[in-house]
């Protein structure tokens, strides 16, 4: 079979090591090719590539940021049944989609099961989330998401961490404690722009919201012209807003942060919401997705799990990031969940 390495050399923990143990390993079954990338966009033109020759199988050495551009490159005409496959060999700082993939974080351990899974010709199609915004005034754009996107704070930290690393800063958790904390304390008593959250699915009184109570028949309202007959649910407000596609949403060290516990890439779209971003509300929603198997809990927070597809809408264009990749600020944006997407070894 053939086979496309996309190495990025300057992930966080990508070395010389690892890219020489990696290639050794795959040329002895396959007929492997290896390109470093060279800049952002490099890995996704790649892929893309990569489809359009037939390869088999595309494997990306690097961080969540290298995956997700290989995932828009593979996917660039829509998901096929006969796009390569994509493995992932873990190489950044937190490495969220391999580890859901139930790699090891380790990327000589996850090299090592990554070899056993494609001499054992195991692999899984699964759901991704496909992201449709405004870049621009008139200019419609639309990316695929591996694991996660984010509207408002995180967004905004996503921002903050990517300035600081261009200047040379290493992408670690600290700093990203320390951007979240700096950005947090600078909007506090500041008001973030409300977000509209509304669903293509019905608020039905026979659905259980996360703490387990019914939600009342009169949260339900008649879908739009033109909506394939999809009620859509009463709309909500939160000041931000996290979709996730998969669990956790990330990492702290080795520590999982469920924000959505019962998200996977084999159901919809699961979102947590917060309605308020004080000090108080903010710190014990983050000690629930640390230490809580539920996640956040409380009149505060909204949590919407297995929705197609998701519409969030700001008064003012607000941080907007997928995978942990800063896009920019928007007004709009909708989400929606695409099963079996792709083929992933595992």
């Amino acid at each position: 079979m053939r086979a496309l390495l996309v190495v990025n050399p300057i992930a966080t923990a990508t070395t010389r090591r690892i890219r020489d143990v990696l290639v050794s390993a795959l040329a002895a079954d396959l007929n492997v090719d290896v390109v470093m990338t060279k800049g952002r966009g490099h890995a996704a033109e790649l892929a893309e590539r990569a489809a359009d020759n037939g390869l088999g199988l595309v494997v990306a050495l690097g961080g969540d940021g290298t995956v997700n551009e290989i995932v828009n490159g593979l996917l660039r005409s829509g998901p096929a049944p006969d796009a390569p496959a994509l493995a992932v060999v873990p190489g950044g700082s937190t490495n969220v989609f391999a580890r859901a993939l139930g790699y090891s974080a380790a990327p000589v351990e996850a090299t090592g099961e990554l070899l056993e899974a494609l001499r054992e010709g195991r692999s899984r199609r699964i759901g991704l989330g496909h992201a449709a915004f405004t870049r621009s005034p008139g200019a419609s754009q639309s990316r695929w998401f591996a694991f996660c996107a984010g509207f408002g704070l995180d967004a905004a930290v996503v921002e903050q961490v990517e300035r600081k690393r261009v200047h040379g800063r290493r992408n670690t958790p600290g700093l990203y404690f320390r951007s979240t904390l700096g950005r947090f304390v600078r909007n506090t008593g500041r008001r973030w722009p409300l977000i509209t959250v509304s669903t293509g699915e019905p608020a039905a009184s026979n659905k259980t919201n996360r703490t387990g109570r019914h939600a009342p028949a009169e949260a339900q309202r008649t879908a739009p012209p033109g909506d394939p007959g999809h009620p859509a649910s009463v709309p909500d407000q939160v000041l931000m807003a996290v979709v996730c596609n998969t669990a956790p949403w990330t990492y702290l060290n080795a520590r999982p942060v469920r924000a959505c516990p019962a998200a996977s890439f084999d159901s919809g779209l699961d979102l947590v919401g917060l309605r308020r971003l004080t000090v108080t509300t903010t710190t014990r929603s983050v000690l629930q997705m640390l230490h809580s198997s539920r996640g956040p809990q409380g009149r505060h927070v909204l949590a919407l799990h297995d929705e197609p597809r998701i519409t969030l809408t700001a008064a003012q264009a607000i941080p907007f990031q997928l995978d942990g990749e800063y896009i920019g600020p928007q007004t709009e944006l909708t989400v929606s969940s695409v099963p079996k997407a792709l083929r992933v070894i595992v």
